[in-house]
């Protein structure tokens, strides 16, 4: 019996040491699985990683070569990053002329390598606006062209305002065909900073000229100002030529639009309206008159489409018959405006010095140009200052203004079908 239960209790030992020998096996088994599950797990995430930047790499080699492809098959420029460039990125502008317009153009002038278009009714100053631009860029040292469809241009006036005629190129074309491919041709020659067409309505079609007094001839204008903008846009670009085209209004005789519907168009079609970056709006609105003379008109302008700056701001300035745009009056109201003028009465102060009448400051203002530029500055580093600030300012929301949904003005804008006389 005894021997029986050493027996027992030896088998019971031997038993416990084979299962822990057993536990030890499964643990370390479990653990090697870990291991191995864990480091394949990392293996996959390292797998994962390579593959996206493998995938990255051959994305950006596949660009690298189709930019190569594009470049050698079409030249050098015809593709490229946009803020890598080494382009400015600030447009190269030419002054209007007008200082108060240059301002409210947002830029300082008029874009170079774009197509601007000035309309407006007749006697409204579109034709002056646009000889003080030509003269601007000739005191830039650059060339211009005036393309005379109206067979209207008057030297003298072209001098008063300041242009040199001798410089100045002239052509009076004999149909619309033909002055727009003489544009053409001198825009693909890089070498002219201006070109002035006035107008676009007396760019009659080549087609209208053989026909017969009477003939109807349906859209010809539009098509041919249509063509002829699709040629021109890319040659602009390349060459920084300022295209300007003068049109003329005609009247609706009727509107969809019902009462207060837009009551004028411009003529040769929509595609300008399209292809300007700039477009104003020109009018007389009031004579500037000494006693009974009248010596001039008052000018409101209206940026109805602006590309670089915010449109619909205006600008008024005096016009003065056989003189042109009057920088010295302009200065003096915005002078006045921003209180480096001030007025009393009859009398004008200005840097200490008094003048009776503001004839007598502009007089003061056209003889001495340090005084002239001394104002312009202060003007110009205030105006360009304070459209900075309106830029990046934001109205707080309690701030007592609110938003407004307004119709929109009436103007040649709207496209809706009508009857031009």
């Amino acid at each position: 019996m005894a021997r029986l239960l050493r027996n027992a209790s030896l088998l019971k030992r031997s038993l416990s040491a084979t299962e822990q020998v057993c536990r030890r096996e499964i643990l370390g088994t479990s653990t090697h699985c870990c291991y191995f599950s864990s480091k394949g797990k990392r293996k996959s995430k390292s797998d994962g990683s390579d593959s996206n930047e493998e995938n990255l790499s051959k994305k950006e080699l596949a660009l690298r070569q189709a930019l190569d492809q594009i470049t050698s098959s079409f030249g050098k420029g015809s593709i490229m990053w946009l803020g890598r460039s080494d382009s400015s990125r600030h447009v190269p502008v030419v002054s209007t002329g007008s200082f108060a317009l240059d301002i409210a153009l947002g830029i300082g002038g008029l874009p170079k390598g774009r197509v601007v278009e000035i309309y407006g009714p007749e006697a409204s100053g579109k034709t002056t606006l646009a000889l003080h631009v030509i003269a601007e860029a000739q005191k830039q040292g650059g060339y211009c062209v005036f393309v005379d469809a109206e067979h209207a241009l008057d030297p003298a006036l072209a001098q008063a305002i300041g242009v040199n005629t001798e410089n100045l190129l002239l052509s009076q074309p004999d149909c619309g065909e033909q002055a727009l491919s003489l544009v053409d041709t001198i825009i693909r020659s890089g070498s002219v900073d201006v070109v002035v067409v006035d107008s676009v309505a007396a760019l009659v079609p080549k087609g209208e000229l053989d026909g017969e007094m009477g003939d109807a001839h349906m859209a010809m204008q539009a098509r041919l100002m249509s063509q002829a903008l699709r040629k021109l846009s890319h040659s602009l670009s390349q060459s920084q030529t300022i295209l300007i085209f003068i049109n003329q209004v005609r009247s609706k005789l009727s509107t969809f639009g019902g009462f207060g519907g837009p009551t004028e168009v411009t003529c040769g079609g929509n595609a300008l309206k399209f292809y300007a970056s700039v477009r104003l709006n020109i009018k007389r609105i009031g004579l500037v008159k000494k006693g009974e003379e009248t010596l001039g008109s008052q000018i409101l302008v209206k940026i109805v489409k602006n590309k670089h700056a915010p449109p619909f701001r205006t600008a008024q300035f005096e016009l003065e018959f056989g003189k042109g745009i009057c920088r010295e009056s302009e200065i003096i109201e915005l002078g006045l405006k921003h209180k480096f003028i001030t007025k009393a009465g009859a009398f004008y102060s200005f840097n200490g010095d008094t003048f009776h009448g503001k004839d007598a400051l502009k007089r003061f203002l056209l003889e001495n140009d340090s005084a002239r530029e001394e104002i312009t500055m202060k003007l110009r580093e205030k105006l360009v200052n304070v459209e900075t600030v309106k830029e990046a300012e934001t109205v707080p929301i309690d701030g007592g203004l609110t938003e407004e949904v307004v119709p929109v003005e009436s103007s040649d804008e709207e496209t809706g079908a009508a009857a031009v006389v």
